[in-house]
């Protein structure tokens, strides 16, 4: 399978250069796009996009601003969804694009809601993964315990088992190269030689500072834009972000949805699991 991307980059309104991989080229149908979550980047989808590539699709995956190669922002304050969706749609724009297929992990998932909400045309179809209109307080809580504190590991099997020590609930299958191979998505090699975590730690601030800031109070509205589009939820099994019930009440608002629940996985699935990629296979086949 050809993994090789082009490293590309995009301008906010604000100034800052963010980056972008690109995977494969148009053929006439809307491009898909990779939105990953709070504290990740492009590096997330690098097994993903090239299994869609590999079915013909244009993919594009960009790291959020603060996250990855692309500029960190002067203040905190700018870490928020309505910043990262105007983030998105300058990056549609760029590339003249009218319609894509979002495949959201958690935050992407808020910010292809938002977007499906203020610009309903321009989604194709959408993956909503182990996120939805409702945020379940352990689930945050949990992030809140780790998100910013700028730890730092002497090496990749130390960052592993850093890892391990926080999600190891939600990932109870997973064996020393699993974890190695998460951290070497979440965390990249300092110039002092320390690994560390690829992200501005100053995103943490707003939603530390504020439970509202996670996400908008009612994301129902939001969810329903996405209700009659070709659409699939994805759930892990062990997620305390997002509930049973309530991924049973979206299945229930968007009653022609796709849905999968993954084995043995908390927040977030991977999307390199098998249940996962035979979803996604049949949403595309959906949009195509």
């Amino acid at each position: 399978m050809d993994t090789s991307f082009t490293d590309c980059q995009w301008q906010t309104a604000d100034g800052l250069t963010l980056r972008f991989r690109e995977y494969g080229t148009p053929d006439g149908r809307p491009p898909v796009i990779c939105l990953h979550g709070l504290t990740r980047n492009a590096r997330d989808f690098e097994d993903l996009a090239p299994h869609i590539v590999a079915q013909g699709w244009h993919v594009l995956v960009p790291s959020m601003r603060g996250r990855g190669d692309s500029d960190y922002a002067e203040s905190s304050e700018s870490y928020a969804l309505p910043i990262y969706v105007e983030d998105l749609l300058a990056l549609l724009d760029q590339e003249g694009i009218e319609r894509f297929v979002s495949i959201g992990t958690s935050m992407g998932g808020l910010i292809t809601m938002l977007l499906a909400q203020e610009q309903p045309g321009r989604i194709a179809g959408a993956v909503l993964n182990d996120i939805g209109p409702v945020l379940e307080t352990e689930g945050l809580d949990t992030i809140k315990s780790y998100v910013g504190q700028g730890r730092s590991f002497p090496t990749w099997m130390h960052a592993a088992r850093g890892l391990e020590e926080v999600h190891g609930a939600g990932f109870p299958g997973y064996d020393v190269q699993d974890w190695i191979a998460m951290a070497k998505r979440i965390m990249t090699l300092s110039s002092s030689g320390r690994i560390v975590f690829d992200y501005d730690m100053k995103l943490a601030e707003p939603i530390l500072a504020s439970p509202e800031a996670a996400a908008p109070v009612d994301l129902w509205p939001a969810f329903r834009a996405l209700a009659d589009k070709p659409l699939l939820l994805l759930r892990g099994e062990l997620s305390t972000l997002l509930s049973a019930a309530s991924f049973a009440e979206m299945q229930r608002v968007a009653g022609d949805a796709d849905s999968a629940v993954i084995p043995q996985v908390g927040h977030a699935p991977t999307l390199d699991e098998p249940e996962a990629r035979a979803a996604i296979d049949r949403l595309l086949v959906r949009v195509a």
